[in-house]
């Protein structure tokens, strides 16, 4: 059954920007690693499925070209002055604001996004970009460590770059998730050869170009592009780290070859994330902050939120005003910040959505919002959805959907709340509401997922750049951001110096008398306290 609670359509269908001239497209294109020769492709607009780019396709040996060139490059790269380094990221993070309309019409072409959203991806790249140039050197600088004998040993931990930092990234954010994890291995002296998928290349290839225009060396990023079962095993197999952004079945595969290899791998996978709305929740706030948990990028986020658990005190003056304020929403294709959700970014994740609704429905489950396609507005919209009635044998009641469709179910007590949010193979992202700040806090401790948001959906978590992002369980491995975000890009090393003393009986004295001796001096660090 298909409700009245129906986003408010536009009809427009837009013509491509003006500011995606031949000559950029051109430019961008051609700093894809590929033979002059090589294979076309090209990819669509979602908004209209009109053609949008035809991109070079990168061989096996187009690959292994571009890490030898990386590798060439990534030994002086690394040598540079980190002051260096640091002031081509603080040119970037200025040129990407300078030239944000470039990347709004880039992301909104490719990925069919809203410029609302587009706009986050810019924020967020000019702040991984701000907090890497500014903190690496205390992330990366040589740090005293405490000796094995106190005076005597002196003890240095060293930081140095893997090599070469492979990043695979996805279409659903195509700057975020590209430039992202690109910066801070490329702050910590490491070479890049990335492949981003093909829908939503040229995003990338714009932060690659930005990032030549600060200042970046030739050789010290490439880019490659070609589907994942013809290039990625070479991608694989040249690899000093894997950086990984995509499908729980691809990230098994990735981990597994990773692990042959006896090289690191960060992987973000795929989530189920719930929200919990808790009996003493401020029924409107939760509402708002339900459709901006749901619905953004039309719900291609991998931090947004596909299950709603509401106390049952509430349930119903929740769904309604969530149902109220989704059928509110602006659905359409503009460049301009005039709507609200937009567009699907490919045919096959339409069909997902489509599959997962109707497969709920034919076994009970009611829509309360949305609930169809709508080609009346483009070829791959789908309205907001929001069902109830969701039971264990649908399909979306525990596979992630990745689209804009989220199921409600109300719970007795805060006990099942947690317990129906932790029963899945999921941990990535998580969302309590409460008044009550501190017992959110502490009951968001017992969600088990990489990241929880108190009364906020996801951004507050992410956008705290400081603190790590990444899943638990099948939501993946290795974490972004903060601290992790760029030692996992390094091998430690530990260098320690002995000085006239060290753990052998000195000259002429019995080994029992020095185990003796040491033995007493062991008791007299552990009485002093020291650790």
């Amino acid at each position: 059954m298909v409700t009245d609670h129906a986003p408010r359509p536009t009809t427009r269908r837009p013509a491509l920007p003006a500011s995606l001239t031949p000559a950029l497209l051109a430019r961008l294109t051609g700093r894809i690693s590929a033979a002059a020769d090589a294979e076309r492709v090209t990819t669509s607009a979602p908004y209209t499925g009109v053609p949008l780019a035809d991109l070079p396709v990168s061989t096996p040996a187009d690959v292994r070209d571009a890490y030898t060139r990386a590798r060439a490059a990534q030994t002086s790269w690394a040598a540079l002055p980190s002051g260096e380094r640091k002031r081509i990221l603080l040119r970037f993070h200025d040129l990407v604001l300078l030239r944000q309309d470039e990347a709004l019409d880039l992301m909104q072409a490719e990925n069919g996004k809203t410029r609302r959203d587009a706009f986050l991806e810019v924020t967020d790249i000019a702040i991984t970009a701000r907090y890497y140039a500014r903190n690496a050197a205390r992330y990366l600088s040589p740090r005293r460590r405490r000796g094995a004998i106190p005076v005597l040993t002196h003890t240095t931990e060293l930081r140095h770059p893997k090599g070469v930092v492979t990043v695979i990234s996805p279409w659903n954010y195509p700057l975020s998730m590209a430039a992202g994890d690109a910066l801070p291995a490329l702050m910590a002296g490491n070479a890049v050869v990335q492949k981003p998928d093909t829908q939503t290349a040229l995003t990338a290839l714009w932060a690659l170009d930005l990032m030549h225009e600060a200042g970046l060396p030739d050789g010290v990023w490439q880019m490659v592009v070609g589907r994942g079962s013809s290039i990625g095993d070479t991608l694989m197999d040249n690899a000093d780290y894997m950086m990984f952004t995509g499908s729980t079945a691809s990230g098994r595969k990735i981990a597994r070859d990773a692990g042959r290899r006896l090289i690191g791998a960060s992987l973000e996978l795929g989530g189920k994330n719930p929200m919990l709305v808790l009996a003493d929740a401020d029924v409107e706030k939760a509402a708002a902050g339900a459709v901006a948990a749901c619905f953004p990028s039309a719900g291609q986020l991998c931090v947004s939120v596909e299950r709603l658990y509401v106390a049952e005190s509430v349930h119903d003056a929740f769904v309604a005003a969530f149902t109220a304020r989704t059928a509110r929403l602006k659905l359409g294709a503009a460049y301009d910040y005039g709507i609200d959700v937009g567009s699907l970014t490919t045919p096959a994740q339409l069909k997902t959505v489509s599959a997962h609704v109707e497969d709920a429905v034919a076994k009970g489950a009611t829509v309360l919002a949305g609930g169809r396609a709508r080609p009346d507005l483009g070829p791959l919209f789908y309205e907001p959805t929001i069902l109830a009635d969701v039971t264990p044998d649908m399909t979306l009641y525990d596979q992630e959907t990745f689209g804009p469709v989220v199921s409600v179910h109300p719970v007795h007590d805060v006990e099942e709340a947690i317990a129906r949010a932790n029963a899945t193979p999921y941990g990535l992202n998580a969302s309590v509401w409460s008044r009550d700040g501190a017992r959110a806090r502490s009951l968001a401790a017992r969600v088990r997922a990489g990241t929880v948001n108190v009364n906020e959906a996801f951004a507050a978590a992410w956008g705290s750049i400081d603190a790590p992002m990444g899943g638990m369980g099948d939501s993946g491995l290795g974490r972004r951001h903060g601290a992790d975000g760029i030692l996992k890009y390094t091998e430690p090393q530990t260098v320690a110096h002995q000085r006239l003393q060290g753990f052998t009986p000195p000259a002429r004295m019995a080994p029992e008398t020095w185990a003796a001796l040491l033995t007493r001096a062991l008791k007299i660090l552990k009485a002093a306290g020291v650790r």
